[in-house]
């Protein structure tokens, strides 16, 4: 019996190793399975990353739109123009604008009168804390009732757009429709009428920045000194030539000591 066990035994070796499938079948089974379990992992870690990415980004506009915006000019006034109150005229208001952010800034206008309102300058590019003086035109229409009381507050209103650039960009109004995205509404400015008889710090004041902003549109004018040579008394002028002459005399006295 004992022989008999041995042979069995011995001939069930045999048959396993002539059969190797049956190993190979149950470690593809269990390598499948493994393979299986990771890309499940690795596919549920990738949705959840997604997912938190998408949460993020709601979070953060949601926080935005809450926060209030960051003025990129500081405006003088800050709420309003004021126009002296003359029937029949053209009225002029001023704004003072200065950029408080650390890079170039291009600002624009912007009316809900474009054809009895334009702007002088209709838009620029401000340095860091650069300022400007902008002047405002504006028709005063007369009453259609002379007896009627006076309405010193305007529907006409006014928007001031900024957008960050590179120095050295020229200001394009086209630039704020290229980059649409990263244009911020500094203000939106109400017309209010000042009447004349009766003065008013607000009416002295846009007299004071009237008077500024005519004087440094006067200077913009002026053409740009001359940059040619300097003429320092009679027929004497320096000028390139001269600076020249001079540096080919050093570098010859300079190869001179050199070569000895």
């Amino acid at each position: 019996m004992a022989i008999a066990d041995r042979k069995q035994r011995s001939f069930a070796r045999k048959m396993f190793c002539l059969c190797p499938f049956w190993q190979t079948s149950a470690t593809a089974n269990n390598s499948s399975s493994s393979s299986s379990t990771q890309n499940l992992n690795h596919n549920g870690n990738r949705h959840s990353e997604t997912v938190t990415a998408k949460r993020s980004k709601i979070v953060t506009s949601i926080a935005r739109s809450l926060l209030p915006p960051r003025r990129r000019l500081r405006l003088d006034p800050a709420n309003n123009l004021y126009f002296p109150y003359e029937p029949g005229t053209q009225a002029r208001s001023a704004i003072r604008m200065k950029n408080t952010s650390k890079s170039h800034v291009a600002f624009k206008f912007q009316t809900t009168a474009p054809k009895s309102c334009f702007m002088r300058p209709p838009g620029g590019i401000l340095a860091p804390g650069e300022s400007i003086i902008a002047t405002v035109f504006k028709f005063v229409e007369r009453p259609e009732n002379d007896e009627a009381q006076v309405d010193l507050k305007s529907k006409v209103k006014f928007k001031i757009m900024s957008l960050k650039v590179t120095a050295g960009v020229d200001f394009l109004p086209e630039l704020f429709d290229e980059q649409r995205d990263q244009v911020a509404v500094e203000r939106i400015l109400q017309v209010v009428y000042l009447e004349v008889e009766r003065p008013s710090p607000a009416l002295e004041k846009l007299r004071r920045q009237l008077a500024e902003a005519e004087a440094a549109f006067e200077a913009r004018k002026k053409p740009s000194p001359d940059t040619g040579p300097r003429v320092i008394g009679e027929g004497l002028v320096i000028d390139e030539w001269k600076e020249r002459r001079e540096k080919y005399l050093a570098r010859q006295q300079v190869e001179a000591i050199v070569s000895t």
